[in-house]
């Protein structure tokens, strides 16, 4: 995948220069436009199920051929200026600081060693899912996923019946307990990045994340109850204990929060432009600075933790070549959102009156929907702009239009293995451990079961004013 994206990189250097950035005519276009993408998606879905040996050995060589084609159409449409114009706003604007993020989170999680006698009953289990949870917000679902995935596998490697436990971890640790800070979650960040104030998911979404989170960990509990009472019980004798190891990258995780605080601050009003792109000086800063922070981490951290974890670049890489995939072959889906009533999506604008007022039960379930299979950063940001894409008014009058989309986009991540980064990458690393994951649609299923009737659950519950400012 890497020279494959060096080559196609170099291809948008050799294209001359447009004298204005070019844009895509979302309204002109129609559904065959979103074959690529689809494509790609149903590569993901079906590529482990169906061709699996082909799949683990070329799922790269796969996305960078979706992304191909689609390039390929808009330039063979718009011309290559367009296409590649469309490429470098897609890499440079969007997925670059993506990625960077979850590397960055990823690198540093993984050096830290929870180590010590885990034995995996029901009350270690549901502790273990509750510590992730509210972990989750303050490093990251990446970085709490990271961190507690390893020590959960060892807890439960005598247990014969463990793959529910990582689907409900996938829930909780890489979804849901990400809905309180921009740290936690990619669509939450991409609202920071839009002037969205760092602690308002805390502030307007604590209730939610609550009436949600709560429900799972009493469904997980009665579930890993009744799979315990099956199999040969732990040996009650065993003493537990727990150590953690590689504490300095507890400070580069705050340090990672305090950096993006920081250049959120920020301001020098500086800009420079790549293809028609623009990126501001504290952007670069902050991806720079994320980077370093993770090299710190692999320079500071003893091999032997890394070692120790099982750790290994293949679920980041796995997600940087699927994710940048999606990333490409979205960009024609994106430009027909954006415009609006005048495009073929012109039904999703039904979530809002003509005179601008926004319907949020609306804006919750399509946001969620679409998350769950578009990712869940890229929906965000699309339905932020459709509800006029001004922060302040967001976090005033609209607070509750934010509110539902910023829970849609969280919380419905968590319905497939595509909704949210960690989810892919915590599925890996429980495939290298010899854990049989449900396929695509079968973990589609069990996390719709779990999980929708809550949705329902906060759009018809009349105690409380889930979709509304408070």
């Amino acid at each position: 995948m890497r020279p494959a994206f060096l080559l196609l990189s170099l291809a948008v250097w050799l294209v001359p220069q447009p004298a204005l950035a070019a844009s895509l005519d979302g309204a002109a276009m129609t559904w065959p436009w979103t074959l690529p993408f689809a494509a790609m998606l149903l590569s993901i879905a079906t590529g482990p199920l169906l061709f699996a040996t082909i799949w683990h050995h070329h799922y790269g060589k796969i996305a960078f051929g979706w992304s191909v084609i689609a390039l390929g159409a808009v330039a063979m449409v718009y011309g290559a200026p367009a296409a590649a114009a469309a490429f470098v706003h897609a890499v440079f604007a969007e997925y670059l600081s993506f990625i960077v993020l979850l590397f960055a989170l990823y690198v540093v999680a993984g050096g830290i060693l929870v180590t010590g006698n885990l034995r995996g009953t029901p009350p270690v289990n549901t502790a273990l899912l509750a510590i992730g949870t509210l972990m989750a917000s303050m490093v990251g679902t990446t970085g709490a996923a990271m961190i507690l995935i390893r020590p959960l596998l060892k807890a439960n490697r005598d247990r014969k019946h463990n793959v529910h436990t990582v689907v409900f971890f996938i829930i909780l640790v890489a979804n849901i307990g990400g809905a309180l800070s921009p740290l936690g979650d990619p669509p939450l960040f991409v609202g920071f990045l839009r002037g969205v104030d760092f602690f308002w998911p805390a502030q307007h979404l604590w209730l939610q994340t609550a009436i949600v989170a709560a429900p799972v960990l009493v469904a997980f509990f009665i579930l890993d109850a009744f799979y315990c009472r099956k199999e040969m019980p732990p040996d009650p004798h065993m003493p537990v204990s727990l150590h953690i190891r590689g504490k300095i990258n507890f400070a580069l995780i705050a340090l990672i929060i305090a950096t993006l605080l920081g250049t959120a601050m920020w301001r020098p009003g500086i800009t420079f432009e790549i293809y028609g792109t623009e990126m501001a000086l504290q952007n670069m800063v902050r991806d720079a600075a994320l980077v370093l922070l993770a090299l710190a981490s692999l320079w500071l951290t003893p091999h032997e933790h890394r070692e120790a974890n099982g750790f290994s670049f293949e679920p980041i890489r796995e997600v940087a070549k699927l994710f940048a995939g999606i990333f490409i072959t979205i960009i024609p889906v994106v430009a027909m959102l954006q415009a609006g009533r005048a495009g073929p999506f012109a039904w999703l604008f039904a979530v809002v009156e003509p005179d601008g007022t926004p319907h949020e039960v609306a804006f919750f379930w399509l946001t969620g929907t679409l998350s769950a299979f578009l990712d869940n950063a890229p929906t965000y940001l699309v339905f932020f702009e459709l509800a006029g894409g001004d922060a302040v008014t967001l976090m005033g009058p609209f607070a509750g239009t934010l509110a539902a989309i910023s829970m849609g986009a969280v919380y419905m991540g968590a319905l497939t293995y595509i909704g949210n980064a960690p989810n892919f990458m915590v599925k890996a690393i429980a495939e290298e451990r010899g854990i049989k994951m449900p396929s695509f649609f079968g973990y589609l299923f069990w996390a719709a079961l779990i999980l929708v009737p809550l949705f329902l659950l906060l759009t018809l519950l009349p105690i409380v004013p889930l979709l509304k400012s408070s």
